[in-house]
């Protein structure tokens, strides 16, 4: 589900630990046979001893079999005190079913029948050995093979006849071939049939590499069949282990059946290497359960499971229960963890950039920059191992969910990441490398002010993960939404990287945000900013326009719509750039340019040229019979203002109708105020805003007239060119009220094929009846040229 995730791997790193308890266990138990094969020798001793041809043989029979058989090289009885000496001893203890072949071997013994005490004098040697087919055997069989016997070593050992108990304060060694061990003390106790190793007990397991196991005590018990350690830890190059307790239960056959230790539980992976990192897995209790003679098959955590990762990155998990089980030699395969499973991955806090798993740089939108722990929960999580180590997938069980948070707690957004079920896939190390959710996939941010939770939905989620750093692309495909406030965006997939909080959206996206509808190829939105890019085809419609009677150019309640080949909208209010091939209409009113900028509050628009293409428009004019013709006006540059209904034009710019051009550096176009039809119902308050629409209008909207000049003031190498004449000047002043061009400056002329050049201080052009009115001045007087056709 970073949470460094591939940490959890350490979920079974006890268990190479949990391995050597249970070997231990076998060991505590051999000594529980021993000492239950040396109880019974107080009561054979104080049986009449009888001298042979071998020696002296002591036995005793129960409803046909042997018990045991005691032989010594010879027997020396003292009448002062009662005590008797015995040389060269073996005891032989078979049990009451001939399942047994234990024996005892010491020099010297020494009786006390006052007391009943058997003390021996020196060392003692034990071995313990099974003997299955000695119950359909004859009696005394003995074992057609020995097969690695259990040896014990101890010395003043003591035997007492009337209890039945044996004891010594010496220490008490024992070995297999897997492991030897020792203690201080040890004590049998007939009544209750247990044993008791009392301090120090230490067991040195064999293998690559060595372990220990120490407890403060140990006893074995008959009934039930069971070994308990107090106080043990376990010891190993880079792991230990420990808890209150530890118990270990036998199979029949005295091999182990189950291990179960309590209390303070606590398993501890350093790493053999210096830069490794450290895990602790602690809990309640922790169950291990026995194949016969295979190995483990499930151990299980209970009881407030916790596991803890401290290195390059700290990663934390818990659980109410884990279950644990191991295929062939002990190699751990799956874990089941249950009641509410948590795994959390720390980032360090000082991490930032695209290196980081932070959200965004904004602070305005109360953003963390830096990077961001991971967190998933799940009511439970199967997770898959191989080669006995490495995690390599893991599947949650019930409605999991996936946090995004700023690290080390500080404030910032929190984005939260839930489906009906998560799958994880980790890497060759056992890192989290992706997560992948199915149905039901939803995304929610949230800030740490007052402003909207940011919501996406879809029908799946896959998140990527960098090592190291976390999660580094959320993908979410099929019915994608997204929801911030009155911002919308729909897509059949969208991409979402958490360092730039960057949404990209592909297959039909469309962007929809207070009546602003854009399409495009591919669009992509700022989660934290609200800012939006779309790139190829892009169509912008904005459909909740209100009429603005102060207006022209954009005044109608229409829907204002815009073409090009790319968009960004940035700021609030909203200023949208549009590049490549730009088109801006409404009605009739149409701005073309390579760059196009529209503030929709204001209707303002500001259009730009771009290498030899223009901006264009088309705006509606009058000829000389007085109809409205269109004229089509190029520039460098366009800045319009609805509020002022002026058109502001620069660089090279040509106006260009049916019957006459006009060219000039600057020219500012005066609009008229539009003429609503109050009749249209558009145009009523009730009207509800129109459909978002992309595209052209099939049939323009006519509750507010086309818009028509009203005024023209240009400057600048004005010229002004018609079919039969031709005029300059440095200042143009057009009114369309009465079609007439005022011309000063330059100083102004015109010419004609009839009158010739006519120059003065002003000219005054009357369209409608072709009237040139020349006005001049002292210093100044008008000029006419005429040329005389010979």
């Amino acid at each position: 589900m970073p949470v460094s995730i591939s940490h959890l791997r350490r979920w079974f790193a006890g268990a190479a630990i949990l391995v050597c308890v249970i070997i231990a266990g076998t060991y505590f138990y051999a000594r529980h046979r021993v000492q239950n094969a040396l109880k019974q020798v107080p009561g054979r001793i104080g049986i009449e001893i009888q001298q042979s041809a071998q020696g002296f043989t002591i036995s005793k029979s129960d409803q046909g079999r042997t018990l045991f058989k005691l032989q010594a090289s010879k027997a020396v009885q003292f009448k002062q005190g009662g005590h008797a000496e015995l040389h060269d001893v073996t005891i032989t203890l078979y049990g009451r079913d001939s399942s047994r072949f234990d024996q005892v071997y010491g020099k010297e013994f020494d009786y006390d029948q006052q007391s009943g005490n058997v003390t021996s004098k020196g060392e003692v040697a034990i071995d313990l050995e099974a003997n299955p087919q000695g119950i359909l055997n004859p009696d005394q069989a003995t074992p057609k093979e020995l097969k690695n016997p259990i040896h014990l070593r101890t010395t003043d050992l003591v035997f007492n006849k009337n209890t039945g108990d044996a004891w010594t304060a010496a220490a008490v060694e024992f070995s297999v071939p897997q492991a030897s061990g020792s203690a201080l003390g040890a004590k049998y106790a007939a009544s209750q049939s247990v044993l008791t190793l009392q301090s120090q007990v230490k067991i040195v397991v064999n293998g690559a590499p060595p372990s220990t196991i120490l407890a403060r005590q140990a006893t074995i018990e008959k009934i039930p069949r069971q070994i308990v350690l107090r106080e043990p830890r376990a010891e190993s190059p880079g792991q230990n282990a420990q808890a209150d307790e530890l118990v270990l239960s036998l199979f029949e056959d005295n091999t182990l059946d189950q291990a179960v230790a309590r209390g303070h539980v606590l398993l501890v992976d350093a790493g053999r290497k210096a830069a490794s990192a450290i895990t602790r897995a602690s809990a309640d209790k922790l169950d291990v359960f026995m194949k016969p003679k295979k190995g483990i098959q499930t151990a299980v955590l209970s009881g407030d499971v916790r596991i803890k990762s401290e290195g390059a990155q700290t990663a934390e998990a818990s659980a109410g229960r884990a279950v644990l089980t191991f295929a062939a030699h002990n190699s751990l395969s799956k874990i089941h963890a249950e009641q509410q499973v948590r795994l959390v991955q720390h980032q360090h806090s000082a991490a930032s950039g695209r290196e980081s798993l932070a959200a965004s740089n904004s602070s305005s939108s109360g953003e963390h920059g830096g990077a961001q722990d991971t967190e998933i929960t799940a009511p439970a999580m199967d997770l898959f191992v191989v080669e006995g180590r490495r995690l390599t997938r893991a599947d949650t069980v019930g409605p999991p969910q996936i946090e995004l948070r700023p690290a080390g707690n500080t404030p910032g957004q929190k984005t939260l990441v839930t489906a009906d079920k998560f799958t994880a896939r980790f890497n060759s190390l056992g890192q989290l490398a992706s997560v992948h959710g199915e149905a039901h996939a939803r995304v929610v941010t949230r800030g740490p002010t007052n402003d909207p939770d940011r919501i996406s939905t879809s029908d799946a989620i896959d998140a990527s993960f960098r090592p190291g750093t976390g999660i580094d692309a959320l993908v979410q495909q099929g019915h994608f939404t997204y929801t911030s406030g009155t911002q919308q965006a729909f897509a059949d997939r969208a991409r979402y990287t958490p360092a730039d909080q960057i949404l990209t959206l592909s297959g039909q996206p469309r962007i929809v945000d207070a009546g602003m509808s854009t399409t495009g190829r591919s669009v992509r939105l700022n989660r934290a900013t609200g800012e939006g890019f779309a790139d190829g085809d892009v169509k912008t419609t904005y459909s909740d326009m209100k009429a603005q009677p102060d207006g022209a150019l954009l005044a109608s309640s229409d829907p204002v719509h815009v073409t090009a080949q790319s968009m960004a909208a940035r700021g609030n209010p909203a200023t949208v750039t549009y590049t490549g091939n730009a088109r801006l209409w409404q009605n009739a009113n149409v701005i073309e340019a390579p760059s196009i900028q529209f503030q929709k509050n204001e209707r303002n628009v500001v259009a730009a040229s771009r290498g030899d293409k223009k901006v264009s428009t088309v705006l509606i004019a009058t000829d000389k019979g007085g109809k409205s013709m269109p004229v089509t006006v190029t520039a460098n540059r366009l800045t319009y203002l609805d509020s002022e209904r002026r058109v502001h034009f620069e660089g090279g710019v040509t106006m260009h109708g049916s019957d006459m051009t006009i060219t000039s550096n600057r020219m500012d176009v005066f609009l008229q105020k539009p003429v609503v039809d109050s009749a249209n119902p558009r145009n009523r308050p009730e009207a509800p805003a129109p459909k978002p629409t992309v595209g052209a209008p099939s049939v323009p909207q006519t509750e507010i007239s086309s818009t028509k000049l009203e005024k023209i003031v240009a400057s600048g190498s004005v010229l002004i060119t018609e079919p039969n004449r031709r005029a300059t000047g440095e200042q143009l002043t057009y009114t369309a009220v009465d079609d007439r061009f005022v011309l000063t400056g330059g100083p102004p002329s015109i010419f004609d094929a009839e009158h010739g050049k006519i120059t003065g201080v002003s000219l005054t052009l009357f369209r409608r009846d072709g009237r040139v009115v020349v006005e001049g001045d002292s210093s100044s007087p008008a000029v006419t040229q005429t040329r005389v056709v010979r």
